[in-house]
């Protein structure tokens, strides 16, 4: 079973993005914020991070970059997932180490879609 790990710091979000994975059947852990989704990942590397943008302590952006330049950091598939949707957001994101990118709100088929593109049916 695919391991998934939510960074967000909405709890909502997090809810709703874990309902539809675990029907994914992904086995879900969640963090509050990026350095919270950065230690997870220290002790137990995710195969694929859902991750927010705007979040307090650690952005996504942060994150992703900290998380890419550990060990191990270069395995697991990154999709941001945020209301950021212009070009240079998208870009910046890629640039920064994101695998993907799903905007919000989004629904399950939209969310699956994304995982198959990054690996996982």
């Amino acid at each position: 079973m695919p391991t998934c790990l939510i960074v967000d710091d909405s709890r909502v979000i997090r809810n709703v993005s874990r309902h539809i994975l675990e029907a994914l059947n992904f086995d879900v852990s969640e963090a509050e914020n990026g350095q919270e989704g950065l230690d997870c990942c220290r002790e137990t590397m995710p195969d694929v991070v859902l991750l927010d943008w705007n979040m307090p302590v650690m952005t996504g952006i942060e994150f992703v970059k900290a998380l890419r330049s550990g060990p191990d950091g270069d395995k697991p598939k990154v999709v941001f997932c945020t209301t950021e949707n212009d070009v240079a957001h998208i870009r910046e994101a890629i640039d920064a180490g994101a695998d993907e990118y799903v905007m919000k709100p989004f629904d399950h088929e939209t969310l699956q879609i994304k995982m198959q593109l990054v690996g996982f049916s």
